[in-house]
């Protein structure tokens, strides 16, 4: 299977923006389901300021 320069160009930008996208959304989506979650049972509350 032969990739044209074209294609093979195309797919170098969509994997560079696929790991540019991956590395800046990480935490903050960890973040996100951890805050969504909540604090297990016992434990004192989730909040920005602590």
């Amino acid at each position: 299977m032969v990739i044209s320069d074209g294609a093979k160009h195309r797919l170098a930008l969509v994997i560079e923006l696929t790991k540019t996208v991956f590395h800046y959304s990480f935490i903050p989506t960890v973040l996100y389901l951890g805050f969504r979650k909540g604090a297990d049972p016992g434990m004192p509350e989730i909040t920005l300021s602590k």
